[in-house]
């Protein structure tokens, strides 16, 4: 099928796992969407194609405006969207990074195997919820005083090693390296930084999760090898993000984008897409804050992680570097925009532009806004750590509590294709409330352990039901996708062993 059509949207299969809906009326550029005819048709059940094409008026956007395999319906600009704007004649729009800013993962690799564990999983689950705060509202693994906020938004996970919650080499495998230098704390108001003062250290409820995993296959041995992956090995996989620091940021942003560039929003199709005009005021402000932010996102996960290792010491009574081998993977952020350059069509006055009228192709400085979307650099790029540099960035995909979850690495064509990116995860299939309404937790949770030995703990049966495992996309076909297009290549497949949910 060559054409297909969502609620009046007119979509034209341009090859394989590509199609394109055609600019028209006040669209500056066209819109892609990535995905098989089977994730199309789930992407089309929700408002996902609308909000994509809606991110289209956004000033200064550059084609295309892209939807990941995993995509639905966000508030504002979708999940699993990717929007280049140029940074000199564009804008920066808090809506398309989403309210939890750095809401990221990072991989955690162990020198236990899977027969190490088993008769332990209940013991570790137990403990790991004991030892980790999730949930809404307060509590952390420590609580931040004035001087530990101002540390971590300025200087993320460099202030966390420092105080004694990590090791050197979490740094070299953090995106990164864990800091932002162009964080601005005091772009960050003090409500922001009054909320993240007692989560600091906390996975926060939703779809965030600690999970233990095992590896159960390896597609590329070289690029596994060089990640230190291997066949049977236990790794534990950290989903959170920026707790009520990050929702309080883009909140103040959207509502003083509101007042101060109200010509601007009466311009676009939803208020949610609230931008400030590049080179303004706000615009650098909020660019200035939203790099604090994600500092303390990298802090947040840095203090679980290290509160990690001192469970699993405890239950294997080991030390968890020297004799467990609890080194960072890499931790990627999946809710950001970043000042990145890539090649662009550009017209006769040398400024970004559709294809039909460009006169040449050139590096532009754009922000890219990844919005439920993961950074995928590939082989050879400058900002890939050194240690992956000659095999491409590790891009962590996680899957449902019930499902596997993969390791890619930034594939050969992301460039070209996805303004180096791909997919953050499944993707929902429905809302939460549907979830809630179709599944009970403690029969989740039951089916889970007897059926599959994953052992699910959580604050409340409710958590578990809006995460249940048929609540997302198939993970197996949004990374067949992924590396089918060579934006996001199959490293190794883990599945889940324990998971703790917020």
């Amino acid at each position: 099928m060559t054409t297909r059509e969502f609620g009046g949207i007119r979509l034209e299969k341009v090859r394989e796992h590509v199609w394109e809906i055609a600019r028209e009326g006040e669209m500056n550029v066209d819109a892609r969407v990535l995905a098989s005819e089977e994730l199309l048709s789930e992407i089309g059940e929700d408002k996902t194609l609308q909000q994509l094409r809606n991110a289209t008026h956004l000033p200064g956007i550059v084609e295309p405006a892209i939807c990941m395999p995993d995509g639905h319906q966000g508030y504002g600009f979708p999940v699993g969207g990717v929007g280049a704007i140029d940074t000199e004649n564009g804008c920066i729009s808090p809506g398309a990074v989403g309210y939890d800013i750095n809401c990221g993962v990072r991989m955690v690799r162990t020198d236990l195997t899977y027969d190490d564990v088993r008769g332990h999983e209940e013991e570790l689950v137990d403990a790991l919820f004991e030892a980790i705060p999730s949930g809404l509202g307060g509590g952390g693994v420590i609580e931040g005083d004035a001087d530990a906020i101002e540390g971590a938004l300025e200087r993320g996970v460099e202030w966390a090693i420092d105080e004694g919650y990590g090791i050197e080499s979490d740094l070299a495998h953090c995106e990164d390296e864990g800091r932002r230098a162009d964080a601005r704390p005091e772009y960050v108001s003090q409500k922001a930084k009054d909320r993240g003062r007692n989560q600091m250290g906390s996975l926060g409820s939703g779809n965030h999760f600690l999970e233990v995993q095992r590896v159960t296959d390896v597609f590329r041995e070289e690029v596994a090898d060089a990640y230190g992956l291997s066949a049977g090995q236990i790794v534990v996989l950290i989903h959170c993000g920026s707790r009520g620091l990050g929702h309080q940021t883009c909140n103040d942003y959207l509502r003083r984008i509101e007042k101060r560039h109200g010509d601007l929003l009466a311009s676009l199709p939803d208020k949610e897409l609230a931008a400030a005009p590049a080179g303004s005021e706000l615009a650098e402000e909020y660019y200035g804050a939203m790099g604090a932010c994600i500092n303390f996102a990298w802090v947040n996960r840095q203090l679980i992680t290290h509160r990690t290792r001192a469970v699993f010491g405890d239950v294997f009574d080991a030390d968890p570097i020297d004799d467990l081998g609890m080194e960072l993977l890499y931790d990627v952020a999946h809710n950001i925009a970043k000042k990145e350059s890539h090649e662009v069509d550009v017209g006769p006055d040398g400024l970004p532009t559709v294809a039909e009228d460009a006169v040449d192709r050139e590096e532009r400085e754009l922000y890219v806004h990844r919005k439920g979307a993961t950074r995928a650099f590939p082989a050879g790029h400058e900002d890939v750590p050194e240690a992956y540099r000659s095999v491409g960035q590790p891009v962590i995909i996680p899957g449902s509590m019930g499902a596997g979850s993969y390791v890619l690495r930034g594939g050969d064509e992301s460039m070209t294709v996805s303004f180096g990116s791909t997919a953050h995860g499944a993707g929902r299939l429905m809302s939460r409330t549907q979830a809630k309404q179709e599944f009970w937790g403690g029969d989740v949770q039951r089916d889970l352990e007897d059926g599959q030995a994953i052992y699910v703990k959580a604050q409340s049966g409710a958590t578990i039901a809006e995460e249940a495992p048929g609540v997302y996309k198939d993970v197996d076909e949004v990374v067949r996708v992924s590396d089918d297009l060579g934006i996001g290549d199959k490293v190794v497949r883990t599945f889940p062993v324990c998971n703790v949910k917020g």
